[in-house]
């Protein structure tokens, strides 16, 4: 019987702890060559998530990315490409996880300096400013929630699954109705040197990649050259 009870009072307890979970909103975004956004929307109100769940032709794991590149064409700006990966809904957290890729010159570039060989990057994070609708009665306006420039974001030291540290910027809001607190975390490479952030574009360094440093490199051209030799030789025995 004692047994029985303390079964009871223990699924009780973890009932309790899920009811009592705040909602939050989260999202991680890693910068490398294009930039790898995860959005995490968890413990949500029964309601809200009820709705998004039975209507996921309204918010699945492309209307982020899509309303990210509808709002940067009307800016003019169209050098911009993405791709999702995936969307996830758990009945049991009431949350749902949807990540996608953003790249393209209007949004992250790069230039090599031949002397240091190093990558300067340039990125550009206003992206974020987006609305979507996360059911039929609710758009989540992150234009607002995340105006802050970057610059004035708090920096921290990312620690990923591998235990490698990154440079990176974080933002959270304050209470926000049906979806508690939103927060940002702004993610660089771990060899990334010399940040700076003006406004909402952050600039670093990387060292160079080794395609990089070749094609920087001399022996590029005399490679060529010996390459075209040999063929010239080949083409001269076949006649």
């Amino acid at each position: 019987m004692k047994k029985h009870a303390l079964i009871l009072v223990s699924v009780a307890f973890i009932l309790f702890l899920v009811a009592s979970a705040h909602a939050t909103v989260s999202f991680e975004s890693k910068i490398d060559d294009s930039i790898y956004v995860t959005c995490n929307f968890e413990h949500l109100d029964q309601t809200v998530y009820n709705a998004a769940e039975a209507n996921q032709q309204l918010f699945n794991g492309s209307s982020m990315p899509l309303a990210i590149m509808e709002n940067l064409e009307k800016q003019g700006l169209t050098r911009v490409s993405y791709g999702f990966q995936d969307n996830t809904y758990d009945n049991v957290t009431k949350s749902i996880r949807a990540s996608f890729f953003i790249g393209g010159a209007d949004i992250i570039s790069y230039t090599v300096n031949n002397t240091n060989l190093k990558r300067t990057y340039t990125v550009k994070t206003d992206w974020r400013k987006f609305q979507v609708q996360l059911t039929s009665s609710l758009s989540v306006d992150f234009a607002q929630h995340f105006a802050e420039q970057v610059e004035n974001w708090r920096k921290i030291d990312y620690t990923d699954t591998s235990g490698n540290v990154h440079p990176a910027y974080f933002y959270e809001t304050g209470e926000i109705e049906l979806l508690g607190k939103m927060s940002f975390t702004l993610i660089l490479p771990s060899a990334a040197t010399s940040v700076q952030v003006e406004g909402d574009t952050v600039t670093f360094d990387v060292p160079s990649s080794f395609g990089d440093i070749f094609l920087a490199s001399p022996f590029l051209i005399l490679t060529v050259l010996l390459i075209v030799v040999a063929v010239a030789l080949v083409y001269r025995r076949l006649k």
